[in-house]
Order: C-alpha cells, then structure tokens, then sequence
C-alpha cells in the first residue's frame, strides 16, 4: 500500500449519503437469496430469472435502471428484522475499521414494504438503531433519513414521513427522496415535504443525478431541501449554481455512483472540483458502496488523487458543518476530527 493510501486510510470519515441497503455485502445477499430460494436479480412483474450466485458478479449493472432493480433484489433478499439487524451490524464493523466517526444514513422503509408487506417496519428501524447504537462505545455515532422513495408516489411518501415523526426520538432524524428522478419529480411530493419539516424533520434529496439542473432548483425552492443528493447536473445551469453557493446548499458527492450509473462522463474526471471551484459546498461519500463496489475510503482516495489531501481535508470537515447534528454535538465533532486530522498531517 502507497503512504498516501495509508494515510487517507488513517483519516476520519464522515457518511452523508450512504444507503444502509447499500452497504450489504456481497456474500451476506447470495447467501440471503440462496435461503429464501430467490434469484439475485428482480424484475417487476416477471418470474425470476436466473441471476449470478458468484459474489463478484451479483452488483453488476449497466445503467441506472439496472442499478435500482438490483437495489431492488437486494431489499427483497432482507426479509425480516434479524437480516436487517444482521446488515446493521455488517455495516457498523466495516464503518468502524475505516474509522468512519459519524453518519447519517437513508433508509427505505417503502421498499421494504413493497416487497415484505407483514414486515413490522417501525420495530425494524428501532433495532437497526439499537445495533448502531453499538458503534458509540468505539467512537462513531450513527442516525438514520427516512428516504420517501418518490417510486410509490405522494401517498406512499406521506405514509413514510408520518412514521419518520413518529420515530424521530428513536434516531430517525429527516427524510429524503430517493428513486426515480426522471418520472417522479420534486413538485409532487411538496406536502409530504412541508409536513415533515414542520413536524421537525430535517430535508433532504436527491437530485441533479438522474435529471437536470432544474430537478436541483425545485428540491431547494420547493421542498425546502437542505441538502441535495448528488446535485452534479446544476453545472448546466450557472444560476443553479449560483442558488447553491448563495443559500449554501450542500451537495452530497458520490464520484463512483456518478461514473457508474451515468450521471457523470465515465471517460472525464469527476466534476467535483469544478463544482468546489464554484463555490458550492462539496462533501464526498460512497452512496451505496458495496453494490458500487466502492467504499468511502476509497472515494477518499479518488478524491485525494484528483484533488489533493488539502481539497480532501477540506471536503471532511465541511461534511461536519452540513451534517444535522446540533451545535454542541457538530463543534464537538468538529474538534475532534481537526484534531485527528493535524495530528495525521492531513492538512
């Protein structure tokens, strides 16, 4: 391993955008589907057919809607509360041995579901939360985004942002948008977004991946989202980019998803530096990192070839300004990960 590897491994981590369903490992969903007696592939409305059984091959895709209805497999394959607590587990020791100190984590409690309609999900989320809770006692916390997964329409989405309330005091902190950009745009999920921000909940979504500059503008002006999901396609629009920078709209930057479903040039670098030149604040993380075949040490990495340990330093530190912890909390963590950072020689 190069010195710069062992440094950027040695670095405090911080998830913003990581789904939890994401991060399952490879050989935990062959050995899932394999008991259920499931393929590792889904097609909706179709019988299964016959999918890979080898690790190495079950997250691979083409394109962006092949990427979602692996996603799909994988939330078929997690079936009942002691799976999802199992991924929870799997997650914590891979966050924890690449010294990931805080997170916030979506969640897809819709799709669960959609493909387990007798799954108690309030009593899932509560002992994912309980096994994260597992992660204080080794220094890193964790909390979780209800993603409303715009997919199932306004209704469904209102149903999810109703149960995130009511478990916002059991670690559900916000929600989030996620799913199909292009046929489920922001505007139709304004009331679900206006109830959940009044009842407290913190805003996010995704946006400006699958779709356009606009999709960027209208979760900010019309969701109230405080952070965007990828946001890379608002350099099509410089006064998107200027909204950004002016109300300082985080964007959560995922280079290897972006590569790989498309919404990045796979033959060009990745535009986050363009972005950060810009002025739009810029953090980095690895979306779904096991279906990627990424992890966020690796996107560290990417980054700090590109960019440089300084740019990167600087992306880690504005994760902790954007994350939603409170004032205490986020200066705390902030003085941790600088301290942790000088004393690496990071900066």
């Amino acid at each position: 391993m190069h010195s710069a590897d062992v440094a950027i491994a040695s670095l405090p981590k911080i998830h913003l955008h990581c789904h939890l369903e994401g991060t399952l490992r490879a050989e935990t969903f062959v050995e899932l589907t394999r008991r259920a007696g499931i393929s590792t592939r889904y097609r909706p409305g179709q019988p299964d057919i016959a999918g890979p059984e080898d690790p190495a091959e079950v997250y691979r895709f083409a394109n962006f809607g092949e990427f979602l209805l692996t996603f799909g497999a994988v939330s078929r394959s997690l079936a009942g509360p002691d799976d999802y607590a199992r991924l929870t587990r799997e997650f914590v020791a891979d966050a924890l041995a690449q010294r990931v100190r805080y997170g916030e984590l979506f969640v897809s409690p819709s799709v669960w579901a959609f493909f387990h309609p007798e799954l108690d999900v309030p009593a899932t989320i509560r002992l994912i939360v309980q096994e994260l809770r597992a992660a204080r006692g080794h220094g890193a916390e964790f909390a979780l985004i209800a993603d409303v997964t715009r997919n199932f329409g306004p209704e469904s989405a209102m149903r999810t942002a109703r149960m995130a309330a009511e478990l916002a005091g059991d670690g559900v902190i916000g929600i989030g948008l996620g799913g199909d950009e292009t046929r489920f745009p922001p505007e139709l999920f304004t009331d679900v977004y206006a109830f959940a921000r009044a009842q407290g909940l913190r805003a996010v979504a995704h946006a400006g991946e699958a779709a356009g500059a606009q999709s960027v503008r209208d979760a900010v002006e019309q969701l109230g989202a405080e952070r965007i999901g990828h946001g890379i396609r608002a350099l099509e629009d410089p006064a998107v980019i200027e909204l950004l920078r002016e109300r300082r709209i985080p964007l959560e930057v995922c280079p290897t998803s972006n590569h790989l479903t498309g919404a990045a040039a796979s033959d060009a670098p990745h535009p986050f530096a363009e972005l950060d030149r810009a002025g739009v604040i810029v953090t980095i993380d690895a979306d779904d990192p096991t279906l990627f075949g990424t992890s966020i040490t690796r996107e560290y990495e990417l980054v700090a070839r590109d960019a440089g340990l300084d740019t990167l330093k600087r992306f880690i530190l504005q994760a902790v300004d954007a994350s939603f912890l409170d004032g205490a909390r986020k200066r705390g963590l902030r003085d941790r990960v600088s301290a942790e950072l000088s004393a690496l020689g990071a900066n």
